[in-house]
């Protein structure tokens, strides 16, 4: 079986597990095993975090009420089997981990030793129940001479704007993963421009967090997509609360009280994604959750995965009753050296990476727009201060690492925005006479509707540097490197996507080895 037919025999699988009442296999007859009325792994599986010679296997086990109700214990032993081949017939490792409430059943299981750029298979169970089956990739080793990166980038999926259309065509796609830059769910509700409704009200606690990472994760075309590739995944702000910045959210709600919702949300994203740290029990209402992290694929490239929330200085020129995002002017604190977008310490790991790395390519994922997007105003500009642009000095650090580490071939990868964007990115934005030193592509958004054409259009018309922009669409990009390119390919449908939808290309760009800003392909 290849690739592409395995895929799609996951997506069948997806299916038919979020459409079923139930779906048990076959199992020897024991007073140990336990017999589920519901299938547990409704959820589906997934893989994240490759390395060359490990790998997080994911699950949780969603527990019906028929099966609640039983007389069987709250911890739960899950067995996880991995296979060298699609038909499961050469295991590789078998392990049994237990979970119980206090995690949400979740199951997060490290495997380790594992042979670089491998491919393998790999299927939880509990009792007679079984889950469907994930497949994943290793990373290639340090020093291999890899000549090609695949990645789907994705972000901003609400589940209210539109089917998940992007996440089918991605679990069809051959990829070596997908990097998803956060807003992987939306704490919000839209009634405006639902096609679907979300189950729940704005979630504050951890059950209702976990309710609503649940409703995600049953959507057939998400799990797919999760089955079929390993992720590498990064948050934004409706992860918690929209536009939230480290210790407060637009409401100005007390940072303490704050920190416990922050802390329920951290929670419930590591109960529902393959990421291998979960929040720190040693900080404050164990709200802190490292998140930041660098890959490497092979002697290609370098990968860094940005935390552009947890640590970041409050927005400039807040609004003194609602917070948050907003257009500003005449606003001095935009200048200040002081504010971060990053956090200091994230700023210095960061830098020490760029001044040590060797590979082709540096490739830094983040979660919005780095470029500016400021227009005209009565007085000076208005500037949105939620994105880098709210940043300026630390945009400024950002880029002049780059310069002082005599570093080429750097390419930024966001989203956020929820339109596409190519990119040049500068030390003195907008100015022709400052060099270009990066080249920078955003995706829109997988559902989340987008800014309006006028808005756009003025937008563009004052900011030279963005030399694609469209926020009509949505979809994923999908992201090819090699030793003399890196190359991004728009890959969108009309709003809202609509369960028969088809994408195409909206426009494709490249970066060429040596010399930055992106060009039409």
């Amino acid at each position: 079986m290849n690739r592409r037919d395995f895929n799609l025999h996951l997506q069948r699988s997806a299916l038919a597990l979020a459409m079923a009442p139930w779906l048990t296999a076959t199992a020897q007859p024991s007073e140990q095993v336990r017999r589920w009325r519901t299938n547990p792994f409704a959820l589906g599986v997934a893989s994240g975090r490759p390395r060359s010679d490990s790998m997080v296997l994911w699950t949780r086990l969603l527990i019906a009420e028929e099966d609640r109700a039983s007389s069987g214990p709250d911890a739960l032993r899950v067995q996880v089997t991995v296979y060298a081949d699609a038909a499961l017939k050469r295991r590789v490792q078998k392990m049994d981990v237990v979970t119980d409430a206090s995690r949400g059943h979740s199951v997060h299981v490290h495997l380790q030793n594992l042979q670089p750029a491998t491919d393998y298979w790999y299927r939880f169970s509990q009792g007679d129940a079984f889950s469907t089956v994930g497949h994943t990739r290793t990373a290639p080793a340090a020093n291999a001479d890899v000549q090609q990166l695949r990645i789907a980038l994705a972000s901003c999926q609400h589940y209210e704007h539109g089917q998940y259309i992007a996440h089918q065509e991605i679990a069809q796609q051959s990829l070596d993963f997908v990097l998803f830059v956060g807003d992987y769910i939306y704490e919000s509700t839209n009634p405006q421009y639902a096609v679907r409704q979300h189950s729940s009200g704005e979630p504050k606690t951890l059950p209702q967090y976990r309710e609503r990472y649940a409703q995600y994760k049953r959507d057939p075309h998400l799990q797919a997509a999760h089955a079929a590739h390993p992720w590498v995944l990064m948050w934004d702000d409706h992860e918690v609360v929209n536009d939230y910045a480290n210790d407060q959210d637009r409401n100005y709600t007390d940072p303490q009280q704050f920190l416990l919702r922050r802390a329920a949300a951290y929670q419930a994203y590591f109960e529902h994604q393959p990421v291998l740290i979960g929040p720190d029990p040693q900080s404050p209402q164990q709200a802190s959750m490292r998140l930041y992290e660098q890959f490497n694929w092979g002697k290609l490239a370098d990968l860094w995965t940005l935390d552009c929330r947890q640590y970041r200085s409050p927005q400039a020129c807040r609004d003194p009753v609602r917070g948050g995002g907003r257009m500003v002017t005449q606003c001095d604190e935009l200048d200040d050296p002081k504010r971060s977008m990053l956090g200091a310490e994230q700023e210095r790991w960061l830098d020490q990476g760029l001044a040590t790395s060797k590979r082709t390519w540096r490739l830094l994922a983040q979660a919005t727009l780095i470029a500016p997007t400021s227009i005209p105003a009565p007085v000076g500009r208005a500037t949105y201060n939620d994105a880098w642009d709210g940043y300026g000095p630390a945009r400024q650090r950002l880029l002049q690492s780059v310069v002082d580490h005599k570093l080429s071939n750097v390419v930024t990868l966001g989203g956020d925005v929820h339109m596409n964007v190519a990119s040049n990115l500068r030390l003195v934005p907008n100015d022709p006479q400052s060099p270009i030193v990066a080249s920078e592509f955003v995706t829109t958004s997988i559902t989340s509707r987008g800014m309006g054409d006028n808005v756009l259009s003025v937008i563009k018309a004052n900011n030279p540097d963005l030399l694609h922009a469209r926020a009509d669409e949505r979809g994923y990009s999908l992201i090819t490197v090699t030793p003399s390119s890196v190359r991004c390919d728009f890959r969108s449908t009309a709003f809202p996507a609509g369960k028969e939808a088809g994408l195409k290309t909206q426009a494709s760009y490249v970066v060429r080895s040596g010399k930055a800003g992106p060009m039409l392909a």
